[in-house]
């Protein structure tokens, strides 16, 4: 049966659509704050890296009242490489919310999620937000949503979706651009009316199915996830179903539901609801929580499968446990099982040969560097080779996975990017061009000519290139892709980078270091301007004698250096690079730091 006092729906958008605050505005206006409460903008993004970067990472859950009803609000990642986010937390919803921008209308990672809730025939209603741009073309990104539900083979019932507009700074929805509605009440009025409660019965076996882990220093390990039937107490003994067997006798510390951005801890919870439950011990998400005398396991969550990996060292560079606080193997094996415990859509494989060094699997490069930044900041010390993809084997050929990628460019650089990408084994099978002076181009590229493609795209394009890209299939292997040209300038002894140093170096490339910082010998100080890669010593001083020249005290400007974010680090290295990070440094450095060795291993690899 369906249940009419609550709602439970998730919001789709793309990247700076106003998602989190559209969640704000709806906060706002349903009594989950004070009046007199101070409350940060974008009050969703709760991780630091969100707020610096404007994306959502994790997803979250919350929840306001309308009238009699309880709508439960998830709001999930717009980026492809946080997949594993985004079809966990379909699996809790009866409905979704799609938010597109007035003018920039639907984009790429918005099709990614679009696609995965249309498959589980999910009712959406569109809010066209940001009505109030002066280059709003509301009747055009109308059409464009409808080519897209088409072209994604929805139904005619998913077709047949409300529209509303709304701006969600000002915390105003509309039914018709004319009314004069002052309010986000015809939006919430839409999903009470449009989108249906949960079918569940409270009389049945309970079944709750944890979709997400959540922890607490107080009551430990939370369980978050949909109750689909039956009900849950504190009181009473379950059984836990999970991928290995049943383990009977479960009891609850505690159970919660969801009260704006707060877990409100209650001793009884229904059928239907978005809850957490806390005090089960080994608990894991696609895990069913049941009846002890007759369980009945839910379906477990499959996610899509990796597509990327990357090899995960123990720092041992000559400047290892200065800045971080954990720096061991057993401490980098416990972090990264807590994440692929966590993360359904991550995988770690033990490498057998090494026990200083763990395989990471992921969705993206995107994903991998929000793993690396975020154990940085918790004060790890590690260094990460360079992204690699992963091929599968089927009826005997080598398959490796492409991408689908979306650009947006002026028209003057149809032609560098072309060239770039077609080197890259990429094929264009879409290209418009509206008479804007830009042009949007697509192309079908093997995942492993986009490693390290999107520093030089932002250069080519002048930093007028808007670039996103999604995992479209597996293809039969493309062959040898061209990486990085360029050689790497290397320090070839330990010490401290000089000026002098600094200024013999203007001709041969360009410098990643400044002067005064402290390198070691095969740390990779710049990037060179030839292939083959160049040892030279960058703490070389001036030699003082008493003869004056008449030049002597002529000052000289150097080139800045270039400074690397964690992304571009990851992006330029090359197979034989690693990227170490700490808490306070990013550094580049060669795998093999001995000079000798390396020129030994490279006459090896020729024979």
């Amino acid at each position: 049966m369906r249940k009419q006092n609550i709602r439970n729906i998730v919001i789709i958008a793309h990247v700076d659509h106003g998602k989190t605050t559209l969640v704000d505005a709806m906060l706002k206006q349903t009594g989950t704050f004070r009046e007199n409460q101070e409350v940060m903008e974008r009050v969703m993004d709760s991780m630091d890296l969100e707020r610096e970067r404007g994306i959502t990472i994790m997803a979250k859950n919350t929840a306001v009242w309308y009238h009699d009803k309880k709508i439960n609000i998830v709001d999930t990642p717009g980026h492809a490489d946080f997949s594993g986010e985004v079809e966990r937390s379909l699996n809790m919803v009866d409905g979704a919310i799609l938010l597109v921008d007035a003018s920039e209308g639907p984009l790429p990672q918005t099709r990614f999620v679009v696609k995965k809730a249309l498959a589980k025939k999910l009712p959406i209603v569109l809010v066209i937000n940001k009505i109030d741009r002066g280059d709003a073309r509301i009747e055009e990104v109308i059409d464009e949503v409808y080519d897209l539900f088409i072209d994604l083979d929805a139904t005619e019932e998913q077709i047949d979706f409300p529209v509303l507009y709304t701006n969600a700074k000002k915390g105003v929805a509309h039914l018709t651009l004319e009314d004069d509605s002052a309010d986000l009440k015809p939006l919430l009025d839409t999903i009470c009316t449009f989108i249906p409660g949960p079918e569940a019965d409270d009389d049945a076996i309970p079944q709750f199915l944890v979709t997400n882990l959540d922890y607490d220093s107080y009551v430990g390990q939370i369980g978050i996830g949909r109750l689909m039937n039956g009900s849950l107490a504190t009181n009473k003994s379950y059984a836990l179903c999970g991928e290995k067997g049943v383990t009977p006798g479960i009891k609850f510390s505690a159970l919660y539901t969801y009260h704006g951005l707060r877990k409100k801890q209650v001793d009884l919870v229904e059928a239907g609801d978005i809850i957490a439950v806390a005090g089960v011990e080994a608990i894991s998400i696609g895990d069913t929580i049941t009846d002890i005398e007759n369980p009945l396991p839910l379906p477990r969550i499959h996610v899509d499968e990796p597509t990327v990996s990357m090899i995960f060292y123990v720092n041992n560079g000559p400047f290892a446990g200065r800045e971080g606080k954990y720096l061991t193997s057993r401490h980098l094996l416990e972090r990264l099982e807590r994440e692929s415990f966590r993360n359904v859509s991550m995988q770690l494989k033990p490498l057998a040969a090494r026990t200083d060094a763990f395989e990471v699997c992921g969705r993206g490069e995107l994903q991998m560097a929000i793993l690396i930044e975020t154990m940085r900041r918790e004060g790890y010390e590690l260094m990460v080779s360079k992204p690699n993809v992963i091929t599968k084997k089927i009826d005997g050929k080598t398959m490796e996975p492409v991408e689908r990628v979306f650009i947006d460019i002026p028209e003057e650089y149809i032609g560098i990017t072309t060239e770039k990408l077609s080197i890259r084994k990429g094929r264009m099978v879409n290209l418009i061009n509206k008479g804007s002076g830009r042009v949007n181009l697509e192309f079908l590229v093997p995942s492993r000519g986009l490693i390290g493609f999107r520093s030089h795209f932002m250069t080519d394009t002048k930093g007028a290139g808007v670039m996103n890209t999604l995992f479209e299939n597996h293809e039969p292997w493309f062959g040898p892709i061209p990486q990085r040209s360029s050689g790497a300038l290397l320090a070839d002894r330990n010490g401290r980078v000089t000026n002098y140093a600094s200024l013999a170096m203007v001709d041969r490339g360009e410098l990643f270091v400044a002067t005064g910082t402290e390198v070691y010998d095969g740390m990779i100080i710049g990037e060179r301007n030839r292939t083959g890669d160049m040892t030279v010593n960058i703490t070389k001083e001036k030699k003082l004698t008493n003869m004056r020249a008449s030049n002597s005290e002529a000052t000289v400007t150097l080139r800045p250096p270039r400074p690397f974010s964690l992304d571009q680090s990851i992006e330029f290295i090359a197979e034989d690079e690693l990227v170490e990070v700490t808490p306070q440094s990013i550094r580049l450095r060669k795998m093999e730091l001995d000079a000798t060795r390396r020129s030994m291993r490279r006459k090896e690899e020729s024979l």
